[in-house]
């Protein structure tokens, strides 16, 4: 499956956060900086692992910007929210998680739900099993009530099977379609906001496991809802909204 963080890798974000911890105790008044709780070092290469690998971009600190400092702050009680939603996820999907029909991993895009698709999904079909609407509400409840603020992702994964009686033109559609069923119905079911969640497929193209094996195309065959925190962007001097596209008339 796709890695979590590790005490290897957090030894190599350690180079890259250094600078930024060393800011943290350097800039301000010391009354400001006694207010600020201590923030392990975990949690800031968590956050800097997040900054870097959702941004894309490169995060520069700049000695006395007290939003810099604000920032982190932000990031660090999202962490908070992710980890005490995991908690609460773990407690209420404990049949599914061990029954491997549902895994938890805190990975760098956030907080990652895997569904196995044979648990949601009859073969080569995008129609929700009604014996997997229950867990599927666990997890709309979380969304709903423990993390209201941050936006969702649904990704849909395959094997590399070739597409054969399903009708599908390839996996890349019928990828999509799942994510889109489980969008569709905690939007349309469980009153999730339209605004804060999206849908894509990845088709055979995102393996986590060998597809030499039946146990490795069931695991590859999935799909994921990942929590995402929301990750503020500067560009240049200040922040910047993004322009409104040119209206394109169908």
């Amino acid at each position: 499956m796709s890695p979590q963080l590790t005490e290897q890798s957090e030894g190599k974000l350690r180079g890259r956060i250094y600078p930024e911890s060393r800011i943290l105790r350097d800039e301000g008044s010391k009354t400001e900086e006694s207010r600020m709780k201590p923030v392990s070092f975990f949690k800031i290469a968590l956050i800097s692992l997040i900054g870097f690998g959702l941004c894309g971009c490169t995060v520069i600190f700049q000695k006395g910007r007290r939003s810099d400092v604000e920032k982190i702050k932000e990031l660090s009680q999202e962490l908070d929210q992710l980890a005490q939603a995991k908690k609460l996820l773990e407690e209420r999907l404990q049949s599914e998680i061990n029954d491997k029909q549902v895994k938890l991993q805190m990975m760098e895009k956030g907080l990652v739900i895997t569904f196995v698709a044979d648990v949601l999904f009859d073969s080569g079909k995008d129609k929700i099993r009604p014996a997997a609407n229950a867990s599927l509400d666990k997890v709309a409840l979380v969304l709903e009530e423990n993390v209201p603020d941050l936006s969702i992702g649904i990704e849909g994964h395959t094997d590399n099977v070739p597409i054969k009686r399903s009708g599908w033109k390839s996996n890349w559609e019928l990828s999509s379609a799942r994510a889109l069923s489980v969008l569709h119905y905690l939007v349309d079911n469980k009153g999730i906001a339209p605004q804060r969640i999206s849908a894509i497929g990845y088709g055979e193209y995102r393996p986590v496991a060998s597809n030499s094996t039946k146990e490795g195309r069931q695991a590859n065959r999935r799909v994921e809802i990942v929590i995402l925190p929301q990750i503020n962007k500067n560009k240049g001097a200040g922040e910047t909204a993004m322009q409104e596209p040119v209206e394109n008339l169908k």
